[in-house]
């Protein structure tokens, strides 16, 4: 079952289908960073780095030798997003990348597509942009169907919405029937790590065995962890932070620290993360104080948030620190989306 991810990112997807025993045939990005760490996770797959825009439907054709399967991506999101509210979201450009996602989809007409996105997509503009993928999809004689799934109800520890957009051929569902599975917290996820918070190297390991399904999931073969950069904040932040208990944020710190008198700051800003909760959803910054580790008074590392997000160990990030991030945050957790692979391998393909 071959699988082609268009808006491909580093591959949240893609290693959610390939652990779910499919293949993942090729990816498409305009990152550098996010599909050089794709090709090196899945190094039995093509890749391109470029404006999907300039892909021809003649370049489709020769990139694509085999059938098809399945084709997953997320289409940028900002154009939707409730971040974006000074824009006529009908006329934003970046919403026209859908069209071009769904340009792929009639050239290479795979039984099934899933599409990913803010959950904000099937109500904004009362579903005009809903609507209109629906159509297009239709045309081309595809059942379609939407969910809304948290992350946190299928093994990932993160509270984390999002909607999928589901088109398939001949057989046709209402709905994902999937089994909800309780995940795990955050000290499950990132406590084996507090132990290297004095040393600074670039790669750490492990010397004992994990002590949990979630960390045994996690762990690569050597219980090696890369992306691990323990790096603190300014002092100003640190003094900020050192007031907040694992679960508050900014309403618990002293209103002389900040500079302006402000109170109308998201619930997230220095969001301190709670050991025995799942997390905040993890986001694509490391510079603008939405979230801090439990204990530390500093940020989760790209590491932290990659355990966070469900990327297991041996998958490595490339570029910056800060692209790693942005890498990290624009994913669908890997998790997730294996239990919807599985139920589309269950159900559709046999």
């Amino acid at each position: 079952m071959n699988v082609l991810d268009l808006f491909s990112g580093c591959g949240g997807l893609s290693l959610g289908f390939k652990r779910a025993g499919f293949h993942i045939y090729g990816a498409i990005d305009s990152d550098k960073d996010s599909i050089e760490t794709h090709t090196k996770n899945f190094k039995n797959s093509f890749s391109v780095c470029g404006d999907i825009k300039n892909i021809t439907n003649s370049k489709i054709q020769s990139l694509i030798k085999d059938k098809i399967d399945v084709v997953i991506g997320g289409p940028p999101c900002q154009g939707f997003s409730n971040a974006n509210r000074w824009q006529d979201l009908k006329q934003d450009p970046r919403n026209n990348l859908f069209y071009e996602f769904l340009r792929f989809v009639e050239v290479t007409q795979p039984d099934v597509v899933l599409i990913e996105n803010v959950r904000q997509i099937l109500s904004i503009n009362n579903g005009y942009t809903k609507n209109k993928i629906y159509e297009f999809l239709e045309k081309l004689n595809y059942f379609v169907f939407s969910e809304v799934f948290n992350a946190s109800n299928f093994e990932v520890p993160q509270n984390r919405y999002r909607a999928f957009i589901i088109a398939t051929k001949r057989k046709k569902f209402n709905r994902l029937e999937i089994p909800k599975k309780k995940g795990t917290n955050v000290i499950d996820a990132i406590g084996e790590l507090y132990k290297f918070e004095k040393s600074l190297k670039q790669i750490y390991k492990f010397d004992r065995l994990p002590n949990s399904p979630y960390r045994k999931y996690l762990r690569a073969k050597n219980n090696s962890i890369h992306n691990h950069y323990l790096i603190y904040p300014a002092k100003t932040t640190i003094e900020k932070i050192k007031f907040v208990k694992q679960g508050e944020n900014w309403k618990s710190i002293p209103q002389h620290l900040f500079p302006n008198n402000r109170n109308n700051r998201h619930s997230s800003a220095f969001k301190r993360l709670n050991e025995r909760d799942v997390s905040v959803t993890i986001d694509t910054g490391n510079s603008h104080s939405n979230y801090f580790h439990p204990l530390y008074h500093r940020l989760p590392t790209p590491r932290e948030s990659a355990r966070l997000q469900s990327f297991p160990d041996e998958f490595i990030f490339h570029g910056s620190r800060t692209s790693q991030y942005r890498q990290i945050g624009n994913a669908v957790p890997p998790l997730l989306a294996k239990n919807i692979a599985n139920f589309l391998k269950k159900k559709y393909f046999r």
